[in-house]
């Protein structure tokens, strides 16, 4: 377990840290004595420092101080350094190891989360980035406040993370707490936390992430496609965004962005990261075609956390369509689909920071338009938007689905008839002899040059 003043070497630029704490006057003995043996004066360190020469504000716990517990002078002091880093525009970054709240100051120690809660609230308003790196272990009210408010939240490897503390679960219930639920690998499976990050990669991973929301843009590089896009096929249209070749959003991070940090993904269709498009900021909402999965309401939820990420923090938001569909299943009926589709048009409708949609695929159905509502609406040549697959259509027309080529045409799906109809607003063309990486700098490039505009 690494204390307070390790995790403050591991993370900052050496020799950058500058404290911003008073000195605890203890007039306790258990205070002083639990000052002799953590070798910090309270269970809390506070200040400013550098990442890769970015000034950031650092709250750091030190479990060594009666187990990371948060009295009222601990908590006034992160309120305190909260604050100062809003009036002085700095990102914080928070690393955790804490049993919860004080029990020998009771209630008015516990009380001071919902201060703590406040300033943090105020900070993020303020648009300002808050990182969180919950250490073993963290529990209680601090888990459930300064711990679960981060824009981005990881975990180090098989940290005890949980609201409840298992000691306390089995005196309370008279049995254990069921094993490997409270681990940081099974939150971050469930999509509670971000990820799972070994101390030593944190720094790699701040700077990421830090590159993206506090370094400025830089002018796009990649080359833009030129052309006049002309009629389409319809069906020939839905054969090529079928095809396990073609192109994805992942292949658009892998080949049109630097500096990609993936978030939580509790449902692997979509994918949600912050990122640079060809040196563009944004946050990536995208409906990743390679795990050949329908969207569920958890998938739709993920999507809407991306794009309130992207208003939370300020920076654009591209969301990336390429989806055979929203699940169809009892389950998902029970999880409210059709609720959840509702609540991403509806945010994506008014947030105020940039959208942009990319019609990369395919586009069916409710969880297409979940994603469509974008200020600038792109799509590539073959990319198409329909209610139902045409093989659905077919089936609700004449009860069969060989007429599925004949509802493609009639439907007018297609990139260039949706163009027409002023649905989407720039084309970008394809070329016969595209690979995945080809179309995706394609997509890459024209998505910079909108988002630079």
């Amino acid at each position: 377990m690494s204390t307070a003043r390790e995790l403050l070497d591991a993370v900052l630029d050496p020799g950058s840290f500058e404290s911003w704490d008073q000195p605890a006057a203890h007039d306790a003995d258990y205070l002083r004595r639990a000052a002799e043996r953590a070798g910090t004066d309270e269970a809390v360190l506070t200040g400013r420092g550098l990442v890769q020469g970015r000034a950031v504000a650092v709250l750091v716990s030190e479990f060594a101080f009666l187990a990371g517990s948060i009295g009222m002078v601990a908590a006034a002091r992160i309120t305190s350094a909260v604050r100062r880093a809003t009036a002085e525009r700095l990102p914080i970054v928070a690393s955790t190891a804490s049993g919860g709240t004080r029990m020998q100051e009771g209630a008015p120690a516990f009380v001071e989360m919902i201060n703590i809660s406040k300033a943090l609230m105020e900070h993020k308003a303020a648009g300002l980035p808050y990182l969180v790196h919950l250490r073993h272990p963290t529990t209680g009210g601090v888990f459930a406040s300064w711990g679960s408010l981060g824009h981005v939240t990881v975990a180090e490897p098989g940290a005890l993370i949980g609201f409840l503390g298992p000691k306390v679960y089995e005196a309370m219930e008279g049995i254990p707490f069921p094993p490997d639920v409270q681990t940081a690998e099974n939150l971050a499976a469930h999509g509670v936390i971000d990820g799972v990050v070994d101390t030593a990669d944190l720094p790699f991973l701040l700077d990421r992430t830090l590159g993206v929301l506090v370094d400025p843009p830089v002018p796009p590089t990649l080359p833009r496609r030129t052309g006049v896009v002309g009629r389409v096929d319809a069906w020939e249209s839905v054969l090529q965004t079928r095809r396990s070749d073609r192109a994805g959003v992942q292949d658009l991070l892998r080949y049109g962005a630097t500096g990609t940090v993936r978030l939580t993904e509790p449902d692997a269709s979509v994918l949600v990261a912050l990122t640079r498009l060809d040196g563009q900021p944004c946050v990536v909402v995208g409906q990743d075609r390679s795990q050949a999965r329908s969207m569920g309401p958890a998938a739709l939820r993920a999507a809407r956390r991306g794009m309130n990420l992207a208003q939370a923090l300020g920076v654009p938001l591209v969301t990336v369509i390429d989806t055979a569909g929203a699940e169809l299943s009892p389950a998902a009926e029970e999880g409210g689909l059709a609720g959840e589709i509702a609540q991403c048009i509806a945010t994506m409708a008014t947030i105020t920071v940039p959208t942009l949609s990319v019609l990369l695929g395919q586009g069916t159905g409710g969880g297409a338009l979940a994603l469509l509502p974008a200020t600038t609406v792109l799509a590539t040549e073959h990319a198409w938007l329909a209610p139902l697959p045409p093989e659905g259509a077919s089936a609700i027309m004449h009860r069969d689905i060989t007429h599925a080529a004949e509802m493609a045409a009639a439907q007018h799906i297609t990139a260039t008839e949706l163009h027409a109809a002023g649905t989407i607003h720039h084309l970008i063309p394809e070329q016969d002899s595209d690979t995945p990486e080809s179309l995706a700098i394609a997509v890459a490039a024209e998505c910079a040059a909108r988002l630079s505009q």
